[in-house]
């Protein structure tokens, strides 16, 4: 039998849980956002931003590669590939191992890469503050829930996929 006590801890988790769930709603739209307003300071979509937000995750990799991180066509990420070129962000290069596959390679600077870097680099010192203010114990819980949910939303969306073919 629930006493009145268990009840309020339970009413209290799910609002907690509620709470969650809006806050995540609106870091995810925060980050649309950000990342929209960072690729149209260098002329890009959000699209290419993610695309060269993966390459500085991953460095060179094949184009293949990056279309099925990105979940997109090849013909699209050909597209992505040519306005980053065009950017001078990253370059196409034959694979060394394989000289029929193409490896996308972020550019190290010149001209708009450095400007890129400016553009992309402010974020990292507010954050670094921000992520400096929990304790290892925190930030070992954040790291988990922001790790599982990532995975968990790949998955989803590697469903939704499936779900349309």
């Amino acid at each position: 039998m629930s006493t009145p006590a268990d009840r309020r801890r339970r009413r209290t988790h799910r609002r907690r849980i509620d709470t969650l769930a809006v806050a995540l709603r609106r870091l995810g739209g925060s980050l649309l956002l950000y990342h929209r307003s960072e690729a149209e300071k260098l002329g890009l979509n959000p699209t290419d931003s993610r695309a060269v937000g993966f390459l500085s995750e991953t460095g060179p990799i094949s184009a293949g590669r990056l279309a099925r991180l990105m979940s997109l066509t090849t013909g699209a990420v050909t597209a992505v590939l040519d306005r980053l070129e065009a950017a001078r962000l990253v370059r196409r290069e034959s694979d060394p191992e394989d000289r029929r596959r193409v490896l996308v390679v972020p550019s190290a600077g010149g001209g708009t890469g450095r400007e890129a870097s400016r553009l992309f680099g402010p974020l990292p010192e507010p954050f670094g503050a921000l992520v400096r203010s929990y304790s290892e114990e925190e930030l070992d819980v954040i790291l988990d829930f922001v790790t599982r949910t990532a995975e968990l939303l790949r998955d989803q969306t590697d469903a939704l996929s499936t779900d349309e073919d």
